[in-house]
């Protein structure tokens, strides 16, 4: 979660209503709390939170919207154009700044709508549109830890089998596969990348592809 909203400032003209489409939005989804800087500037607190998974198009239309009730701007008889993101939610370990290009925000936010949180921790390791969109390519899944992952890989790649075959019977208990050396070369040299999940256990992506 980026910067917090900064405390409230009583509004004689009743503004702070447009608060209310905050109602209508997932609070599970992303949102960005975006607000005038030329109400905030003359110590009014006036904002909304916006559905973050739309179009650029759509985010700057909402913002435009915002601006438009600004009753520093009603006050004044000058426009509001300037607006900043004080807050945002739901987007895991992805951090959204205040200056934030709407792009990015767009990418990520619907990257998360289609590929759940593990596409935020994708979002937090590439720094590109072009990146983000290679999600899929990257991401290997959600596992306890990268051993578990390698030895997963190990089972599924036959290697158990093959060792079987070429090993003899009575030496066979005595040779392995050091998975948990295999894991830790594997992220060593970057070719497995790793990000604490939200809950339990790490989301990985192959770090191969993302040079």
């Amino acid at each position: 979660m980026s910067e917090q909203i900064p405390p409230a400032v009583p509004d004689p003209t009743g503004a702070e209503s447009h608060l209310a489409a905050a109602e209508t939005i997932d609070p599970h989804a992303p949102r960005i709390w975006v607000g005038s800087l030329s109400d905030y500037n003359n110590g009014i607190l006036h904002g909304v939170w916006i559905d973050a998974a739309q179009t650029e198009a759509d985010l700057h239309h909402d913002i435009q919207a915002m601006l438009s009730t600004s009753p520093w701007a009603a006050r004044s008889g000058e426009p509001a154009e300037e607006w900043s993101i004080f807050d945002s939610d739901n987007f895991g370990p992805c951090r959204i700044d205040e200056n934030e290009n709407l792009s990015r925000v767009s990418a990520v936010a619907n990257g998360i709508a289609a590929h759940g949180a593990a596409f935020a921790a994708w979002a937090n390791i590439v720094d590109d549109d072009d990146g983000l969109a290679t999600f899929q390519e990257h991401y290997l899944g959600h596992y306890d830890d990268v051993h578990d992952y390698v030895v997963l890989s190990v089972e599924e790649s036959g290697y158990d089998d093959l060792l079987d075959e070429v090993i003899p019977a009575d030496l066979r208990p005595y040779v392995d596969i050091d998975t948990l050396a295999m894991a830790r070369d594997l992220e060593l040299s970057g070719e497995i990348a790793r990000v604490a999940a939200t809950v339990c256990g790490v989301w990985l992506f192959d770090g191969r592809l993302s040079s």
